[in-house]
């Protein structure tokens, strides 16, 4: 068994923290009491401060809000579009059905952006929004998302659907088994 033995000739830099800030409560009942500084804030290190000084610096006011705009390769149609985008489609079309509140299909949305780049002369990809296409959602009976089907000459593919998180190996494995299926590889 080793033993440390500490010196006090040692000189082990110990690093500073930087200070915590107090934060004033804006509640009346807590404004009546002669201390109401509160010590619960984390400390801010390094490019934390920045950002979060930068954020606060940014917004012109209380209720405005920051909406990201971004933009993915697959199409997205709805129930209006259905039918001529992926039924009367001469190759196979996989569809996928996602919620923007979904994290699973967050998750997933990286590697169908990249397959649908990678096999965009063999098949088409297109996104479904859940909570805008209930008639879709409930003619296709989908329960998990997110979910993809594939369908060729207006038919869904027997045993193409699937449901929940995948990587993109296992996906690229499950569009090139459904492909060879149909005879398209």
């Amino acid at each position: 068994m080793e033993t440390l033995i500490a010196s006090s000739s040692s000189t082990a830099a110990i690093p500073r923290l930087p200070p915590i800030r107090p934060v004033r409560s804006s509640n009346s009942s807590a404004s009546t009491s002669p201390d109401t500084t509160a010590f619960f804030r984390k400390p801010l290190f390094g490019s934390q401060r920045k950002l979060n000084h930068s954020f606060r610096n940014s917004s012109s006011s209380a209720s405005s809000s920051v909406k990201l705009n971004i933009k993915c390769g697959v199409t997205e149609i709805n129930e209006s579009q259905f039918p001529e985008v992926v039924l009367k489609s001469d190759r196979p079309v996989l569809v996928e059905f996602v919620a923007g509140w979904c994290g699973p299909c967050r998750l997933v949305t990286p590697a169908i952006e990249s397959l649908s780049k990678e096999y965009e002369e063999k098949l088409l990809i297109v996104k479904i929004d859940h909570d805008s296409n209930p008639k879709l959602i409930e003619e296709y009976k989908v329960y998990g998302l997110p979910a993809l089907i594939m369908f060729k000459d207006g038919q869904e593919i027997p045993e193409s659907r699937k449901e929940g998180a995948i990587t993109k190996t296992k996906l690229k494995d499950y569009i090139d088994t459904l492909l060879q299926s149909v005879s398209v590889a």
